[in-house]
Protein backbone atom coordinates (compact mmCIF):
# COMPACT_ATOMS: atom_id res chain seq x y z
CA UNK A 1 0.00 0.00 0.00
CA UNK A 2 1.30 3.45 -0.89
CA UNK A 3 2.31 5.73 1.97
CA UNK A 4 -0.22 8.37 0.86
CA UNK A 5 -3.01 5.77 1.03
CA UNK A 6 -1.86 4.64 4.48
CA UNK A 7 -1.93 8.26 5.70
CA UNK A 8 -5.39 8.81 4.22
CA UNK A 9 -6.78 5.70 5.91
CA UNK A 10 -4.94 6.50 9.15
CA UNK A 11 -6.47 9.99 9.15
CA UNK A 12 -9.94 8.41 8.90
CA UNK A 13 -9.05 5.98 11.69
CA UNK A 14 -7.85 8.83 13.92
CA UNK A 15 -11.23 10.51 13.34
CA UNK A 16 -13.04 7.34 14.43
CA UNK A 17 -10.88 6.64 17.50
CA UNK A 18 -10.40 10.28 18.55
CA UNK A 19 -13.45 12.17 17.24
CA UNK A 20 -12.39 15.27 19.21
CA UNK A 21 -9.54 15.73 16.69
CA UNK A 22 -11.15 17.44 13.72
CA UNK A 23 -8.20 18.46 11.55
CA UNK A 24 -5.23 16.08 11.68
CA UNK A 25 -1.82 17.65 11.16
CA UNK A 26 0.64 14.76 10.83
CA UNK A 27 3.53 17.00 11.94
CA UNK A 28 1.94 18.50 15.07
CA UNK A 29 2.97 17.33 18.53
CA UNK A 30 0.18 14.93 19.44
CA UNK A 31 0.40 15.45 23.21
CA UNK A 32 0.56 19.25 23.16
CA UNK A 33 -1.61 19.95 20.12
CA UNK A 34 -4.27 17.27 20.54
CA UNK A 35 -3.97 16.10 24.15
CA UNK A 36 -3.35 12.50 23.11
CA UNK A 37 -2.56 10.30 26.12
CA UNK A 38 -1.38 6.72 26.52
CA UNK A 39 -4.94 5.35 26.50
CA UNK A 40 -5.73 7.17 23.25
CA UNK A 41 -2.60 5.90 21.51
CA UNK A 42 -3.32 2.31 22.58
CA UNK A 43 -6.86 2.62 21.18
CA UNK A 44 -5.38 3.90 17.91
CA UNK A 45 -2.83 1.08 17.82
CA UNK A 46 -5.52 -1.57 18.36
CA UNK A 47 -7.68 -0.02 15.64
CA UNK A 48 -4.68 0.13 13.27
CA UNK A 49 -3.83 -3.51 13.98
CA UNK A 50 -7.38 -4.51 13.08
CA UNK A 51 -7.66 -2.29 10.01
CA UNK A 52 -4.23 -2.90 8.49
CA UNK A 53 -3.56 -6.47 9.68
CA UNK A 54 -0.31 -5.61 11.47
CA UNK A 55 0.94 -6.22 15.01
CA UNK A 56 2.68 -3.81 17.36
CA UNK A 57 5.14 -5.05 19.98
CA UNK A 58 4.69 -4.26 23.66
CA UNK A 59 7.48 -1.70 23.35
CA UNK A 60 5.63 0.05 20.50
CA UNK A 61 2.57 0.62 22.71
CA UNK A 62 4.27 3.47 24.59
CA UNK A 63 3.14 7.01 23.82
CA UNK A 64 6.79 8.13 24.04
CA UNK A 65 7.39 6.45 20.66
CA UNK A 66 5.06 8.85 18.87
CA UNK A 67 5.60 12.59 19.12
CA UNK A 68 3.58 13.12 15.93
CA UNK A 69 1.08 11.19 13.85
CA UNK A 70 3.81 11.18 11.17
CA UNK A 71 5.91 8.97 13.50
CA UNK A 72 2.95 6.63 13.81
CA UNK A 73 2.32 6.64 10.05
CA UNK A 74 5.99 5.92 9.32
CA UNK A 75 6.02 2.90 11.65
CA UNK A 76 2.73 1.69 10.22
CA UNK A 77 4.09 2.04 6.68
CA UNK A 78 7.18 0.03 7.65
CA UNK A 79 5.01 -2.68 9.16
CA UNK A 80 2.92 -2.79 5.98
CA UNK A 81 6.10 -3.14 3.88
CA UNK A 82 7.23 -6.01 6.09
CA UNK A 83 3.98 -7.85 5.27
CA UNK A 84 4.82 -7.90 1.57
Amino acid sequence: MEKEQIEKELKELIGEVMPEIEDVDFNADIEQEYGVNSISIIKLIVAAENKFGVEFTDYELALDNYSTFRNFADLLSKKMDDLD
